[in-house]
Parts: structure tokens; C-alpha cells; sequence
């Protein structure tokens, strides 16, 4: 079944064409207008095409609606367009195409709303990507949430998504952790070794500490007086890398290698199983050591110094970053030889187009916005695509509980884990209340009201929504298969027509808001599409007498159920059938 939205945009194209052909390649834009009263959809093609033609809007639009007449004259779906204030086109729909929305949803299904584009992209996601030094934190959550329905979101609007985490598991944060499990270890076994200022702390550490005793017993003990002790008013970084050198000494090259495989495999089954247990999955999990080991990293840098965009400077060598936008250049080898998280970075993006990627989209906290141009500007040195590389960013969530801010901190061990946070609101709030907000604006996630059961809930309020219409069948007890052909027309209340409307608004969102890289507007969707079901159920009667008003009402009921739930499903949130 064709949407009305897409039939009048035809009939708007092919005036446009009489109108102004030399402009008809601009776009046609169908919105909802504010006020009711202007009607159903409304067009602001007369005002852009006055910027392309050179002639004011109302004059374009009287001759839009003359070249429309036709058309729209007798039309079975619209009635004829009308003009207002600067040029809008407006237009009502007749009751026959918001009817039809119902019996397109119940035969569409699960598949309502999604969309299979003449051009589909093949896109790689990536997202969360923690250093595996940790469990994950509320921080984390959001980013999780975001992309995890980001990835489902464009997916469902037709492209083939991949989902990756790239796993930084090379570098110094790596050694710290590994460092700070086995003085853990040493301690366990009655060694007395100060820990160091910028070690990792927290029960995780010590549980880590305890898995390796298990599995290795002994064979990790030395003796805890040969290391180093930090000096009063030493530098900290500098004393936890004498500490790393020298546990690596006393280790030796395979036990250490050893330790620290143990420490990042115990760190990253958490991170899988929290993520997995929060409906995020991956397709990939990608390992910047692999970077290195395959010898990518170097041969990206040897790329970007034969093309001229490298220069040695202090016995590094840094790319000219600045050329792209960024604020000052940026080292990619350090002096002592070793490759820096720019250098590793380059090239895993880099590997991304290799891999036969048309799109790449990145996932980042707000505070790595800086980031960007210098990324953009290396793949473009590199005579990649950088305007297929998009990076969405988010920004960290604020835990409120009994009004009052709570507290985060990362190797103290003092943070609010994302279990935690599961554990105390439920996976379905967490996952709503991150995406509700546009990814990049501040969230203040309200704990006492996502554990609430109240209107003011969203999310209790959208489910309760799908709820209730389950409520409504089960007391019915018929076969709900019997109303995907049921005639219509008994529906003409206002708020049924309204009903009917929202929910044909619903493929066309899910296009702009996969196109937008906006999840949170399904969620404002779903709030908006339950409030006026809430309304409408607490007017009318659903299981009236009159079998074919009831018959009607409850494919609407349907219909309004199914979107709801594709629309949960979006969000990664779940539809009850009872609450």
C-alpha cells in the first residue's frame, strides 16, 4: 500500500516541474503543521523554490495550486491544497487515506515502518569501545544505548549495519591494569607492596587479583622488595612507569605477556556480559594489538610520510594536522620509536574503508569532539573518503537520586557501574532514559523516576500504552487475524482520526531520524503516539456492542500495539503484554 505521503509528494514534484523545471531538483518537505486548524500537511516548496527562481513565494504557490487543481480535484486521499501565510501548502486528508494506514500496519507487521532504499549503504557502527580497564560506568551506558539503536534504527531503515567495539587492548592504560591486578595478587599472598597513586582500584581489581591466585596459584609470586618505591613528591606518572619496567623485568617477557592476556580477557568477558545482558550486541570486536602485530600501523605511517604529510621534529614525527582544522599538529611516533593512539587510530579507520565500508560512523564521548578534524584530515591524506566518516557524540549522563547529584570517579574505583544502574532501574528504563535526549545534550537521569510507575514515567507510559491494548484483547478473546481486512469506516471520531495519523507518521520518521542519526526521536515518537492512545482509551469504549465499531476499534487497538512496538524495538526496550 503506497503512503499518502509519498502520492502527494508525486503530485507536488510533477507541478514543480511544470512550474519550474529548472528547479526541480529540490527536495519536498510534508510536515505535520502546530496548528491543527491549517490542516493535516502542510509544504514549504513555494518558499524554497523563491530562493532558486528568484520570485516570491506566494506567487510560486498560486501557481503550484493552479497546476495541482487537476489532480487533486476529485482525489480519493486529499483534499485540495490551500495557501497560508508566506506560501505554505496545505492540505487535509480525507478519512479513506488515514483508514488505510491501519490495514497497511497489520499486514506489514514487525516490518512497518522499514524501508528498502534503491541505494542501501553498507555502514560499520562503532561504539562504546571502553578501555578494557574496567567495568563499565553510567557513561558508558549512554554511548551503549545511543548506538546500540542507532545501529537498529538504520538498519531497519534498509542499510547493512555492522556493529563493532574496538577493543584498545595495546598501550599504557593496559600495563597499568596489569600492573595494579598482580600487586593485588602480591598483596593476597601476604607480599607488603604499596600501591601506587594512579593504579587501578576497586573490588574489580581485587576479584580480578583473586581469579588469577585461582587459575595460577603461585606462579606469578616474586619478590615484592625488588621494586621501586616512589620517592616523597615524585612525579606519579613517572613512578608507575618505573613500577611497570620493573614488574616487567621481574615477570619477564612471557609471564608478563601472560598476566596481562589474563587481565584483559577477565576485563572484556565482564564488558561483553554487561553489554549483553543491556540487549547491546556486536558483530565485531576488533583488537588495536592486531594493528600492530600485522604491522597496519607502520605501514599507514609510511603511507602518510611518502605523501609528504609527515615531518620529524625532537626526534619524533608528528603529521600537520593543523593543515585539516585541527589546533596544533599531532605526533604519530614518539621519540623513544613507539607509535602513538593517533598513529593506532589512522590505521583502524583506515582498515574500516579497507574492509569495503561505504559509511563509517563512530560513537565518541563529547569530550573527544577535538578529535575529529584531526582524524578527518589524516584519512584524507591518505586519498580516503574522510566525508563518509561521521562521528556522533555524546554527551555523559548525570545520576540524580532523591535529588541530589551522585558522585563519580573512575581508579578510585568510586563510579556508579552500568550493572548498578541496571540492577536499580531496570534494563528497559536505563535504555530508555539514554536515548530520550538528543545524543549530544546533557541528560540528567532522574533515578526515583525511572523506577516510578507513573504517568510521569515515559517509559512506564509508553508500555503501559502497548499493555493496555493487550489488556483489551485478552478480555475480547477473539483472533486477532480476523481484523486485518475488517471495512474502516465506522472510525470517524476525532481522536481515532488523529490515531490514524500518528501512526502513518511513522515510516517517514523512521527515515529522518535514521538519516539524522536521531534515536530520540522514536522516543519522542512513542510518547507522543501513547498519549494520545491514553486519551482515546480513556474517552471511548473499545468493546462496544456494535460489532463492526468494534471490529474497527480493535484493528485500530492493533494497529497501535504493532507500532509501539516496533518502536520499543528500536530503543531496545521491551513490550509487555501485562504490567
Amino acid at each position: 500500500m503506497n503512503d499518502p505521503k509519498d502520492i502527494l509528494r508525486r503530485i507536488l514534484a510533477e507541478a514543480v516541474r511544470k512550474v519550474a523545471p529548472e528547479a526541480s531538483w529540490v527536495e519536498i518537505h510534508l510536515e505535520r503543521p502546530k496548528n491543527p486548524e491549517h490542516g493535516d500537511l502542510a509544504s514549504n516548496i513555494a518558499l524554497q523554490l523563491s530562493k532558486e527562481i528568484r520570485r516570491k513565494p506566494r506567487e510560486i504557490a498560486d501557481l503550484l495550486l493552479a497546476a495541482t487543481s487537476d489532480p487533486l480535484r476529485d482525489h480519493e486521499l486529499f483534499e485540495p491544497l490551500t495557501i497560508a501565510g508566506a506560501g505554505f501548502l496545505n492540505t487535509r486528508l480525507k478519512p479513506a487515506a488515514k483508514l488505510s494506514v491501519v490495514h497497511r500496519v497489520l499486514a506489514e507487521g514487525a516490518g512497518f515502518g522499514s524501508a528498502r532504499p534503491a541505494a542501501p549503504e553498507r555502514m560499520l557502527v562503532e561504539f562504546v569501545s571502553a578501555n578494557p580497564t574496567g567495568p563499565l560506568h553510567v557513561g558508558h551506558g549512554r554511548g551503549a544505548a545511543y548506538g546500540a539503536s542507532l545501529a537498529a534504527l538504520l538498519e531497519f531503515a534498509g542499510h547493512d549495519v555492522t556493529r563493532e567495539f574496538y577493543v584498545n587492548d595495546a598501550g599504557r592504560q593496559m600495563d597499568v591494569l596489569t600492573l595494579s591486578v598482580w600487586l593485588r595478587y602480591l598483596q593476597a599472598h601476604g607480599s607488603v607492596v604499596p600501591f601506587p597513586e594512579d593504579g587501578y582500584r576497586g573490588d574489580y581489581v581485587l576479584q580480578t587479583a583473586a581469579r588469577l591466585g585461582d587459575a595460577h596459584v603461585t606462579r606469578f609470586v616474586r619478590d615484592a622488595g625488588a621494586l621501586p618505591q616512589a620517592a616523597e613528591g615524585a612525579d606519579p606518572d613517572a613512578a608507575l612507569d618505573q613500577l611497570i619496567a620493573a614488574a616487567k623485568r621481574l615477570l619477564g617477557e612471557d609471564d608478563w605477556r601472560l598476566l596481562h592476556r589474563f587481565a584483559l580477557d577477565e576485563l572484556l568477558a565482564d564488558q561483553r556480559d554487561d553489554l549483553a545482558q543491556f540487549r547491546v550486541e556486536f558483530d565485531g570486536w576488533f583488537s588495536e594489538q592486531s594493528l600492530y602485530d600485522t604491522g597496519a600501523v607502520a605501514r599507514t605511517v609510511e603511507r602518510l610520510s611518502a605523501a609528504g604529510h609527515l615531518y620529524e621534529k625532537d626526534g619524533a614525527l608528528w603529521f600537520r594536522s593543523t593543515s585539516y582544522g585541527d589546533e596544533k599538529d599531532r605526533v604519530v611516533r614518539r621519540e623513544n620509536g613507539q607509535y602513538t593512539y593517533f598513529a593506532s587510530d589512522i590505521a583502524y579507520h583506515a582498515d574500516k574503508f579497507e574492509r569495503g565500508y561505504g559509511r563509517l560512523i563512530d560513537v565518541w564521548g563529547a569530550d573527544h569532539h577535538g578529535y575529529i578534524p584531526r582524524v578527518k584530515g589524516a584519512l584524507k591524506s591518505l586519498g580516503l573518503p574522510a566525508e563518509r566518516f561521521t562521528v556522533a557524540l555524546v554527551q555523559f549522563a548525570v545520576l540524580y537520586r532523591g535529588g541530589e547529584k551522585v558522585a563519580m570517579g573512575k581508579r578510585s574505583g568510586d563510579f556508579v557501574t552500568l550493572r548498578e544502574l541496571r540492577d536499580e532501574v531496570g534494563n528497559d528504563a536505563a535504555r530508555f532514559f539514554y536515548v530520550m535526549r538528543k545524543s549530544d545534550q546533557h541528560l540528567d537521569f532522574d533515578l526515583d523516576l525511572a523506577k516510578s510507575e507513573s504517568q510521569d514515567n515515559p517509559v512506564y507510559y509508553v508500555q503501559y500504552a502497548h499493555a493496555r491494548v493487550c489488556s483489551v484483547f485478552s478480555q475480547w478473546g477473539g483472533d486477532p487475524a480476523r481484523l486485518e481486512r475488517v471495512p474502516l469506516a465506522p472510525l470517524e471520531h476525532p481522536r481515532e482520526l488523529a490515531l490514524m495519523q500518528r501512526l502513518g507518521e511513522f515510516p517517514e520518521l523512521v527515515q529522518s531520524a535514521a538519516r539524522e542519526l536521531a534515536p530520540h526521536s522514536i522516543a519522542f515518537y512513542l510518547r507522543e503516539l501513547a498519549g494520545e492512545f491514553h486519551s482515546y482509551y480513556n474517552a471511548e469504549r473499545i468493546l462496544v456492542e456494535d460489532e463492526a465499531l468494534r471490529a474497527a476499534r480493535l484493528a485500530l487497538c492493533a494497529a497501535v500495539r504493532q507500532v509501539l512496538a516496533n518502536g520499543l524495538a528500536l530503543v531496545g526496550v521491551s513490550a509487555p503484554e501485562k504490567m
